[in-house]
């Protein structure tokens, strides 16, 4: 019962499956009480199961954060650039928050909320890295130390997220990192290259390799194909530009509301909203990453969804080039289900993102990315097919002949950078992850392209990324090194004492104890400035209310009695007495 279909299938030995892949060794749960599957009965009593496990997953998700680790919660990214910029959170990084996140991340991922694991698997590799440096006074007792250890931690957390050692290294630098020295460069290098060996040889997706989405395209872009690949970034820019707005105001609305004080019911109801309208779309039944690896695949012999039901397209044999054909119904099934599910997903992780359980923004970014770079692709197909025999000139005759020359599959991973680039502003991180991901080395030129396209329109629609703007919006104390300020006003603009009150000043060699008391007694400030005389106010110094009060207590315990007429003085000599 523990085996997911394909692995279930595994070990039958029939031959034939039906198109989605199931054999007779996978029962679903109506066929478990003896109820045909594709019956009404069987459709509503999958329906029923698919809701009630997505409740009961999402449910124990959220109390298990509520109840044990609040800081479980979320992304965890945000938080850790403000760790890594200097700034402590007590416990965010503990033993408890590891292990409620560890179990919530596959609860809630279980439970088929729009979210993704990656995110949160950053945070979880943030806190074994700081649980194990004080295992090393060098690194658990120093507050830089440890931020060295927590960069290559937070690699090595996306590496074995993606399969994506480099990846890693530079979203370490360029997304997460505030202070990145050579050193910590081949450290994180280090250990993402050790977590991607041990994700190798755990082999967690049964086939040889490490990676979520390996596909392999044998067709070459082509030098017009970049006009497409742009407008997927403007399109990506868009998208993640609209998706940062809507996410952040229904954020600020949850804190300012009565929402934010039922976090658990919260969740239950976007998990039953998000349970109800999935399940009659295949598309958004299945997982997210499933669904990715399909738009991102091509069309043969092997791949008998609807997606790839073309008019007349017969696979004789499995090595030949695929031909060009006419879109099927299908096709134009596929098309209009993929557009429900965009709207779907894009709707349901505006309310998802932020909520009190772990949750991730990759997977869901790539799923609407690859969903529209799918439908551009097989436009662009249909295009071509349309006008094969007169196209014009710029298309280097390869599209001419009968084989296809539009990879529809390479739209969906461009547009998936592209939208996932919108979201998070990140682009050598993000065209390294990509290639990585998939294994196409030779598309770095169209990624690069949407990924630029897309952070200059999101750029141009509002500065900060999704994390940037969670950072702002729970008001943590994080100065970005990327921001730029315009220095117009004077210190003496600010310098005004407050509600026009007297300055409280100590004279250098004037001031006696009492009159020392009562200016404490009297004002609540923790430093008060030291000048010359009432008269001529220049500056000599600055005092803290902690020095003065030690400095009276040390007097009072040396001399047998303290008059309130001793003068204080503040001077780099020690006073002759009488002089």
């Amino acid at each position: 019962f523990y085996l997911n279909m394909e692995q279930c299938c595994w070990s039958s030995n029939e031959t034939v499956r039906d198109i989605s892949g199931n054999c007779s060794l996978w029962l679903t749960w109506p066929e478990l009480i003896g109820v045909e599957r594709e019956s009404s009965g069987g459709f509503f009593l999958r329906y029923i199961s698919y809701v009630s496990w997505a409740l009961l997953f999402a449910a124990l998700a959220a109390s298990l954060v509520r109840m044990f680790a609040p800081y479980a919660c979320g992304s965890g990214i945000p938080e850790i650039k403000t760790i890594l910029s200097g700034f402590i959170i007590r416990g965010y990084l503990g033993k408890w928050t590891f292990l409620i996140k560890s179990v919530a991340i596959m609860l809630a991922v279980a439970s088929g909320l729009s979210l993704g694991k990656e995110g949160p698997m950053v945070h979880m590799a943030c806190c074994i890295g700081n649980i194990l440096s004080y295992m090393f006074p060098k690194y658990g007792r120093n507050e830089a130390k440890k931020r060295e250890i927590l960069s290559a931690a937070s690699a090595a957390g996306v590496s074995v997220a993606f399969g994506a050692p480099i990846g890693g290294v530079l979203f370490s630098l360029e997304e997460v990192s505030y202070y990145f020295p050579l050193k910590t460069l081949w450290r994180s290098f280090f250990c993402a290259l050790v977590a991607a060996f041990v994700l190798q040889s755990i082999n967690p997706f049964g086939n040889e390799h490490s990676v979520l989405f390996y596909v392999e395209y044998n067709k070459p872009w082509l030098f017009f194909e970049l006009i497409p690949f742009l407008f997927l970034g403007i399109v990506g820019g868009l998208i993640g530009s609209l998706f940062i707005r809507a996410n952040i105001y229904w954020c600020k609305f949850r804190k300012t509301s009565k929402l934010g004080q039922y976090p658990v019911i919260e969740v239950i109801v976007v998990a039953c909203v998000t349970a109800l309208f999935a399940f009659p779309n295949k598309y958004t039944r299945m997982n997210a990453s499933e669904l990715i690896y399909l738009l991102f695949t091509q069309c043969g012999v092997t791949n008998e969804h609807d997606i790839c039901d073309y008019v007349d397209r017969n696979f004789t044999n499995a090595n030949h080039a695929v031909p060009i054909a006419e879109a099927g119904y299908g096709v134009y099934t596929a098309l209009w289900q993929l557009s429900l599910a965009l709207v779907f997903k894009m709707i349901i992780t505006i309310f998802t993102f932020g909520m009190k359980v772990p949750a991730g923004l990759f997977i869901p970014s790539l799923a609407m990315g690859a969903i529209v770079g799918r439908i551009v692709g097989i436009g662009m197909e249909q295009f071509v097919f349309s006008y094969h025999e007169s196209l014009p000139w710029f298309f280097e005759g390869k599209c001419s002949q009968d084989e296809s020359c539009i990879t529809p599959g390479l739209y969906a991973m461009v547009g998936a950078a592209a939208v996932l680039g919108g979201v998070t502003r990140m682009t050598v991180s993000l065209i390294v992850i990509m290639f990585e991901l998939t294994g196409g080395v030779r598309y770095i030129v169209p990624l690069m392209a949407a990924s630029m396209a897309s952070k200059w329109v999101g750029d141009a629609l509002g500065r900060m990324g999704i994390y940037d703007a969670h950072i702002d919006l729970n008001g943590y104390p994080f100065l970005d090194v990327k921001d730029e300020f315009g220095h117009t006003t004077l210190a003496a603009d600010v310098m005004q004492p407050q509600r026009n009150e007297p300055l409280a000043v100590i004279t250098q060699d004037s001031t006696t104890v009492a009159e020392l008391q009562q200016i404490m007694k009297s004002t609540d400030h923790n430093g008060f400035p030291v000048v010359v005389s009432r008269e001529s106010q220049y500056l000599v110094g600055f005092v803290l209310r902690r020095d003065l009060l030690l400095a009276t207590d040390n007097a009072r315990a040396r001399l047998e009695s303290l008059p309130g007429s001793s003068l204080c003085v503040f001077t780099q000599h020690v006073p002759v007495v009488g002089s």
